[in-house]
C-alpha cells in the first residue's frame, strides 16, 4: 500500500484539452463572474443533481428536481423524490470535503443514499458489477479486496494532490472508483460527485459547472469508454472522454454568463432572480413576486429587454398579446 500508481499516460490530446480548460477556466474565475449570479449557481446545481440521477434511472424531470428541492410536493416515485433530497444534501457539502477521506466518502455516500440502500455508508459486502441499461458491461473486484483498494486509491490521490494536474487527477480517480465499484449502489453518483469535489480544490468555480449534464447527454459515450478502459488496462480513454466533456460545459457555461451580462439592468437582474429556470410565468405571477403594479413598466423595463437579450422567451412567440402567454427563463 501507498506505492499503487493507476496507469495511464499523458497524451498530447490531453495536454490540448488541460490547456483550453485553464484558459476557459480563468476566464470565468477572474471575473467572479458565476459568484456574482446565484441564480446561475442555483440553476446549474439543480442540473447537476438531475443529470447525475437521470443517469441512473431516476425518472423525476428537471421541473420536478427543482420542486423536490424548493420543498414543493411532488408526485412521483418516493424514492426517486428521497434521492432527489439526498443528492442535495451532498452537493451541498462539496466545501467541506476531504476527497482523500475515506471517513468522508463513506459519510458523503451515506448521506446521498439515505433511505434508499441497505449498506449507506459502507463499502459492499457482496459482488457486483457495472451496468449500461441492462447490459453487463464489467464485473467488479471481489468486495474482499474493496477495502485495500480503496485505501491505496486514497493514499495515490492524497500523495499526488500537488504533484498531477486536478484535471488529469480528477478523471483518473473517476475512472479507478468506478473500476473498483466500492459500494452496492451509488457508484455513479459518488464518481461524478467526488470529480467534482477534486476539481473545486483546483478552481472553486467547478462547485457550480454542471458536468453532470454534459456526462448525461453523452451517457452511452461515457459507459463506452469506461468499458474500452477496462479493455485496454489503463484510463487514457476515459481521461480524455472527461477533458473533452469539462471542455464543453465551460463553452456552455461561458455563453451562459455572456448572456446574463447582456442584461445588465438592475431591472433585468431583479427579474431573472425571481424566476426559476424553465418554470412559466404569467405576467400577473411576475407582477406579484416583484411588487410591480403597472404591465406597462413590466414590459418596458423587465420582459422586453429580458427577452431581447436572449434571457427569457414567450412560450406563444407568434402571440404576444395573447392572454395565455407566458414567460420562461432559459
Amino acid at each position: 500500500m501507498g506505492n499503487y500508481e493507476p496507469p495511464y499516460t499523458i497524451t498530447d490530446r490531453m495536454l490540448e484539452l488541460v490547456s483550453d480548460i485553464s484558459e476557459k477556466v480563468g476566464k470565468i474565475s477572474s471575473r467572479k463572474e458565476l459568484e456574482s449570479k446565484p441564480y446561475l449557481r442555483r440553476n446549474n446545481r439543480i442540473r447537476s443533481i438531475h443529470s447525475s440521477l437521470k443517469i441512473e434511472a431516476n425518472s423525476l424531470s428537471l421541473s420536478e428536481v427543482r420542486d423536490v428541492i424548493n420543498g414543493h410536493i411532488v408526485l412521483g416515485d418516493k424514492k426517486d423524490i428521497q434521492e432527489v433530497k439526498n443528492a442535495y444534501a451532498a452537493y451541498e457539502k462539496i466545501e467541506e470535503i476531504v476527497p482523500s477521506s475515506v471517513d468522508d466518502l463513506k459519510k458523503i455516500h451515506g448521506i446521498l443514499t439515505n433511505m434508499t440502500v441497505d449498506e449507506s455508508g459502507e463499502f459492499r459486502k457482496g459482488n457486483e458489477g457495472v451496468f449500461s441499461g441492462d447490459k453487463c458491461i464489467f464485473v467488479a473486484p471481489p468486495p474482499e479486496l474493496v477495502n485495500g483498494l480503496m485505501t491505496d486509491l486514497l493514499s495515490w490521490l492524497k500523495d499526488n494532490e500537488n504533484k498531477i494536474h486536478p484535471l488529469i487527477l480528477s478523471s483518473v480517480f473517476h475512472y479507478e472508483f468506478v473500476f473498483i465499484h466500492p459500494f452496492s449502489d451509488g457508484n455513479g453518483r459518488m464518481a461524478r460527485l467526488w470529480h467534482t469535489v477534486i476539481l473545486y480544490r483546483w478552481r472553486r468555480v467547478f462547485e457550480y459547472i454542471p458536468l453532470e449534464s454534459q456526462i448525461e447527454r453523452f451517457q452511452n459515450d461515457y459507459y463506452d469508454a469506461i468499458a474500452k478502459c477496462h479493455v485496454n488496462g489503463n484510463s487514457n480513454l476515459f481521461i480524455e472522454f472527461m477533458l473533452e466533456m469539462i471542455d464543453e460545459i465551460l463553452d456552455e457555461v461561458i455563453i451562459q454568463v455572456n448572456k446574463a451580462n447582456a442584461g445588465t439592468s438592475e431591472y433585468v437582474k431583479k427579474l431573472l432572480e425571481c424566476m426559476e429556470y424553465d418554470v412559466p410565468y404569467t405576467s400577473n405571477a411576475i407582477m406579484e413576486m416583484l411588487g410591480l403594479k403597472s404591465k406597462e413598466n413590466l414590459r418596458k423595463n423587465y420582459l422586453n429587454p429580458a427577452i431581447k437579450s436572449g434571457l427569457i422567451r414567450m412560450t406563444l412567440p407568434d402571440k404576444p398579446n395573447s392572454k395565455n402567454q407566458k414567460y420562461i427563463k432559459d
